[in-house]
Formats: C-alpha cells, structure tokens, sequence
C-alpha cells in the first residue's frame, strides 16, 4: 500500500510528526480514501516507509482506535466500518446563508444601544465602582472563606443560602416594608435569571406577556426567548397604561412593571394606578412581575409602596437586584413570591437550573447584617443626590431653563427630552464620538409610541466633571 502521502510536503509549521500522522490518517477515513476494513501496515513497517519514529507511528494508531476509526485485533489493524458521509450538494443547490438562530431566537433578539466596556459618562445604570466599601466586603468574603465547608463548594442550596435569604427577608421587612419571611425568597443569578425563570414557570409557550413601551429592552429579549408572545403596552404620567382593548382583546398571562422608578424614563406610577392594575390581573388571571431595581436611591422621601405589599393575596412577584446597589459583577439578585406558589416555584427552579455562588451569598448575608449594607446605600444616596443637582444646573446652564429633564425621583439616570428636529439617534451617534455613553430614548419604544430625548446616566459621573462632559454633550446636539 502506497502511503508515502501522510508525511508528504507541506508540514504545518510548529506540528509535532506525530500529530500529522495521526490527522492525514483521520482525514482519509472520514473522506473515504481509505474505506471500511483497508488494512493498513504494521507500526515497524509504516514507520520504515515514511523514516520516522515507530513511537510515532503508534500514537497515530492507538489515537484512532481510541476514536473507533480504526480497528485493532490479532489480524492487524485495519480501518473501522463507520456511517457514511453525507454526499455534498452541488454547489448551485446549497444554501446561500449559513444556519442561523431559531426563528423564536431571531425575532426575540432586538438589539440594545451598544454597552462600552469602559463606564464612559452618561452611561445608564452604571453604579460608582470608586465608592464601593471594598474593605468591609473583603473582610465579609474572608470570613466566609474561612466558615465555609465542602458544601460552600457545590451547587448553592434551593432558594439560596439560608443566611442571605433570612437576611434579605429582614432587610425587605424594615426598609421596604414587606412583610415576608425567609421562605418567600429565592435567590438568583441576576434580573435576568430571575426573568427567565418567570416567563418559564408562570406562563406557557404562546402565553402573551405585556412589556412597558418604551421599556427595559432586555425584558423583552428574556420574554421572546422563553416563547411568549411580547406585547407592547404604551406608559403614561403615572405608569404603565393599558386599555380596555388591551384587557379585552390582549389579554396577559404576565405583566412586567417597573413601578418605581420606570425604566427608561423614570416615572412613578400612581397609586390609584397600581391598585387598579392590581385588581385587573387578578380579574384576568395575570401575574405582575414588579421589578424595582433601584429604589433604593430615592431623591426625596420614602420608596413609594411596592406592588407586592398593597395586597396580601396580590398576584405579584417582586425582582430586586445588587447590581445597581453594590455592582453588576456580583451576578447576584432575587424573587420575592407569594406564599401560595412560593415552595412550588422554588422546587421547580431547582429543576430547571442549578444556582452557585455560596460563598458570595454567604458573604452578601453577613454584609447585610452587619450593617454595610444599608450604611453603604444612605451613603450612595446622598452622593447620587449630589450628582443628579450638579447635573441639572449644568444642563440647564447649556441648554437653557427650559430644558425638560424627567426620571429624577429616584435611580442613577436622567431623562433629557429633545425637540423633534433634533432626532436622539443622530444626537447619540455624535455624543459616542466625544467619548460619552449617551443612550437614545427611542431606541427604547416600538411603534405607535415615539419618543425623542437622551438618557443620560450619573451614577459614574462625579461632580468635577460633570460641567466637562455636558460641554461635549452640547456639541453633540448642536452637531
């Protein structure tokens, strides 16, 4: 058998002989070069024809027996009977695009504003990194190193760690004042997880769920994955707005708010507003899914009263997040259930995913109850307070005082609207070219919704800036 062209010229540069060997012999008998039981030469013979190494000859041999594309035995060695190939298409009758996402996938996957990597000014939702108490989260993450066992090292217990749960029962108790226990809660890996995890066990494939307009895009991507069918429902002054059409005729098996503070513009639903939503979901069978994911930065006064606490009996499951509070990368967050589907809800998503990080839950838990936490987020508060004042005065100073800003009761981001012949997308192409991370209003609402401004973060923005970066922010809209 002629097989001088196994080591025949070319060689990769860099690639030991023996892994030649071994992936030309491979090649062969996929291509069909050489078929089903050819018998190939003893390893001494082999490596006398192409002058190499006997050893070489092996690792190439017993590599392919390993895989079960050769076939060794007292009668030698010889190629494996393997499925046939598939015979390749003519090349006029191939597929002109490559596979692609699943249909679901495609329609679900609606871009966001492009994220730098860098926290640039104006980036919404991105916290202050340089304030972070990293002394007193680093004693927490040590200590719980040094409590932890080799159960720290599997999968997290169902529902979380039972100190971080107890501990963030508490602290929803006091400061937000929901009456809940320990039980309620389930921890997760983030909103997003926590999203997916309500759109796979509250609702069935082809459920229709409703989406504030404009409104937090990942939501929507979450849903569409999941398989529901995404609805855009329009938000007024105080709040999420549905009419009678849409009960009627649009009716959802999930309602995703974001009460407090909605995202992007920043309003507050009314309380009337959420009472009746509340009455309305109950009567078409709905859940709510609230999610407050900065309340806790409130500019003046108390947290309105969340969703989840008007109504003992509500059909509500509240979402809260470290992201904004401590940072994006602890990867950490929360569901807080009713007590009717909390045990059930919590079983099933042990079955549908496995939760980890029991040493950071652990340390979260004793932050928490030692105190740092809420010392942390009063302290954040007034500086975030303090940035959001610097920023109005020098947006009005640029822009005039009749400049129309929205969102500011709460959160780590402003609205600022602009008029019609001045379009957001253009504006926020020119402001990403002077290095700030404006984001368009529209790039947030689907039709017949149409809105026009910039939301213009402040978390990382700190004071002796600020004037700075609006300077470059007024060049972008004057083009």
């Amino acid at each position: 058998m002629e097989l001088d062209w196994l080591l025949a010229p070319p060689l990769p540069e860099a690639v030991p002989r023996q892994r030649v060997l071994y992936l030309r012999l491979r090649e062969a008998i996929l291509s069909g070069r050489l078929p089903a039981d050819t018998r190939l030469p003893a390893s001494r013979s082999l490596a006398a024809t192409l002058a190499i190494a006997r050893n070489t000859v092996l690792f190439a041999y017993e590599q392919l027996v390993a895989e079960g594309c050769l076939v060794a035995d007292r009668q030698g060695t010889r190629v494996a009977a393997l499925p046939a190939a598939p015979l390749a298409l003519p090349k006029d009758s191939r597929p002109d695009t490559p596979p692609v996402l699943s249909a679901r996938a495609s329609a679900a996957l609606q871009r966001e504003p492009a994220r730098d990597a860098e926290a640039l000014p104006f980036s919404p939702g991105v916290p202050d990194f340089g304030a972070f108490p990293f002394r007193a989260w680093r004693a927490c993450l040590e200590r719980a190193w040094r409590e932890a066992g080799w159960r720290q090292l599997g999968y997290a217990a169902h529902g979380g760690e039972p100190s971080l749960r107890a501990a963030l029962a508490a602290h929803l108790t006091s400061v937000r004042g929901l009456a809940v226990d320990a039980a309620q809660i389930l921890v997760t890996s983030g909103t997003q997880a926590a999203l997916d995890l309500c759109a796979r066990l509250l609702a069935d494939h082809g459920d229709t769920v409703w989406v504030e307009n404009p409104g937090y895009l990942a939501a929507r991507v979450a849903f569409g994955l999941a398989g529901l069918r995404v609805r855009d429902v329009a938000v007024d002054a105080e709040g999420l707005a549905p009419g009678a059409d849409d009960w009627q005729h649009r009716r959802p098996r999930l309602i995703m708010v974001t009460p407090s503070h909605q995202y992007p513009t920043g309003r507050v639903m009314s309380l009337p507003r959420r009472l009746a939503l509340i009455e309305r979901a109950r009567e078409a069978g709905a859940w709510i899914v609230e999610d407050d994911y900065d309340s806790e930065f409130r500019r003046a006064g108390p947290a309105p009263p969340a969703l989840f606490g008007l109504h003992a009996d509500a059909p509500v499951v509240y979402a809260g997040t470290f992201s904004k509070t401590l940072y994006p990368g602890l990867r950490l967050g929360y569901l807080v259930l009713p007590r009717a589907i909390a045990d059930d809800f919590i079983h099933a998503a042990a079955l549908a995913t496995r939760a980890g990080q029991g040493i950071e839950q652990r340390a979260l838990a004793d932050f928490i109850g030692r105190g740092h936490y809420t010392t942390h987020i009063r302290r954040m508060r007034a500086r975030y307070n303090a940035r959001q004042a610097a920023l109005r005065a020098a947006l009005q100073q640029a822009f005039g005082a009749g400049t129309v800003l929205s969102g500011g009761e709460a959160g780590l981001h402003l609205v600022m609207w602009l008029p019609e012949e001045l379009p957001d997308l253009a504006v926020a192409q020119r402001a990403v070219q002077l290095g700030l991370g404006v984001r368009p209003l529209s790039a947030y609402a689907r039709p017949p919704v149409r809105c026009n401004g910039l939301v213009l973060g402040y978390g990382n923005l700190d004071e002796g800036v600020v004037e700075g970066a609006v300077a470059r922010l007024r060049r972008a809209v004057a083009g």
